[in-house]
């Protein structure tokens, strides 16, 4: 299972831990179960019931970090 085809199915909260989480290699147990959940899909465990992400998916989740994180050079929108 590639990270970025589901990007979209997965909830806001699991989407969350991967932008705050950008440099992990390793999904956790229970983000495991939470994005098979989310996606019917089974992305693989290792002995520990843990998921190894690929290069691909790696750099996929730091775009999407430097997408969601704030620019002091952004204009406010609001004024």
């Amino acid at each position: 299972m590639r990270i970025k085809d589901h990007w979209n199915r997965l909830s806001p909260s699991t989407r969350q831990w991967f932008i705050d989480n950008p440099g992990c290699v390793i999904v956790p147990r229970t983000l495991r179960a939470a994005v098979t959940a989310e996606t019917g899909e089974d992305s693989g465990v290792d002995a520990h019931g843990e998921t190894v992400l690929s290069e691909d998916d790696q750099l996929f989740i730091r775009s999407m970090t430097r997408e969601e994180a704030p620019t002091a050079d952004r204009p406010d929108s609001l004024h």
